[in-house]
């Protein structure tokens, strides 16, 4: 089933339910020139002949002498390539949400922290920090343990309160309990960072975002998440396209729309959490990227999903770049750089929708 004839203006006049190879092609190029980048500019100087050489030597069969000494390779290898990783992990999960969210609640505002998932896991995360237990490293760490509780909790909760709620629909239960449940936790965490003021530096580092790694514990933490909630969603987008028409047409094609509401919103949310567990609260990223693959690409999200997955990743791992060399040696928190993209592209998303509506 087709989507809507009318595209819009600023879309491909191609068939809007169809995604081209070559737009994912385009996508895998500037997500592997966002990569390489990241592993070349840094405070260490690192040629890109040299840092090609090291990649490129090891695949199977090749031997190459990159002429790397051994704190540059570990620099490479256990420094810069696993923040790169985390960045493209984060961003793809992010980005991905956000186009989930806006497709199951048909709002082209919504992104991943609409449920209360950012101000459950910036909860968890303070509750670690200031009782002292955040002190590991990868999977001893317990401040992203606490961030992943914490944001589930909030989800659940947001699900039992949007239960209880008559004469709204679905959606606008959920939305309205979001923003209910995302006030109580925020207003829990002031009062325990007032509480322990000695923290209140490490908990605004969390808050603000960031994609410092200690090595590969932080990505090893997020790819299963990551790689299952992505793919539920993925799968998803073609139901996703009919709940578009309303539930009502939905319903009368066949669709469950409960349970694939349900089904994507816990995928979206469960990815969420994960990301910012390892990450703390990176926000814009689920508006801008979806929203750019829509204007550039078509309005069905067989089309917008696969391709945000790709350059989600891209956009995250370029904006981390930005944050680690505007001031360096010393870095500004990747939300910053994020927040600073994302607050005038949002009032720009808001005007469109105002035109369209």
């Amino acid at each position: 089933m087709s989507m809507v004839e009318d595209q819009g203006e600023g879309t491909p006049e191609l068939n809007p339910a169809v995604l081209r190879g070559w737009w994912l092609g385009c996508g895998v190029l500037v997500t592997l020139v966002a990569v390489f980048t990241g592993l070349v500019l840094g405070p260490a100087d690192l040629g890109i002949i040299q840092v090609l050489q090291e990649l490129v030597g090891k695949l199977p069969l090749l031997e190459v002498d990159s002429g790397l000494n051994d704190r540059h390779k570990a620099i490479v290898w256990e420094i810069r390539l696993p923040r790169v990783v985390l960045g493209l992990l984060v961003g793809s999960m992010l980005a991905t949400a956000g186009g989930a969210y806006q497709a199951v609640f048909r709002n082209p505002l919504a992104d991943p922290y609409l449920l209360g998932v950012a101000a459950g896991a910036g909860f968890g995360a303070t509750v670690a920090i200031v009782s002292g237990i955040g002190d590991g490293i990868g999977f001893l760490d317990l401040v992203p343990l606490s961030a992943f509780g914490g944001a589930l909790i909030a989800v659940a909760l947001t699900y039992l309160v949007g239960a209880v709620g008559g004469g709204l629909g679905q959606v606008t239960r959920l939305i309205l309990a979001g923003v209910a449940v995302a006030s109580f936790f925020t207003a829990i965490q002031t009062f325990v960072q007032q509480r322990e003021s000695e923290t209140i530096r490490q908990v605004y580092f969390f808050v603000l975002g960031q994609l410092r790694t200690a090595g590969w514990g932080e990505v090893a933490l997020l790819i299963p998440y990551s790689v299952i909630c992505s793919m539920v969603i993925i799968v998803a987008r073609r139901r996703l396209d009919v709940l578009g028409l309303g539930d009502e047409e939905a319903g009368s094609l066949g669709i469950n729309v409960r349970k694939v509401r349900l089904l994507v919103v816990l995928a979206a949310s469960f990815g969420t959490a994960a990301a910012v567990a390892v990450s703390g609260l990176i926000g814009f990223v689920g508006i801008i990227v979806p929203h750019t693959i829509r204007l550039l690409f078509g309005v069905s999200y067989r089309v917008i999903l696969p391709l945000t997955l790709v350059f989600g990743g891209a956009f995250l791992v370029v904006a981390d770049l930005v944050a680690r060399l505007v001031l360096q040696p010393a870095e500004i928190p990747i939300g910053v750089v994020t927040a600073f993209l994302g607050a005038p592209f949002f009032i720009v998303v808001l005007r469109t929708a105002r035109r369209a509506s």
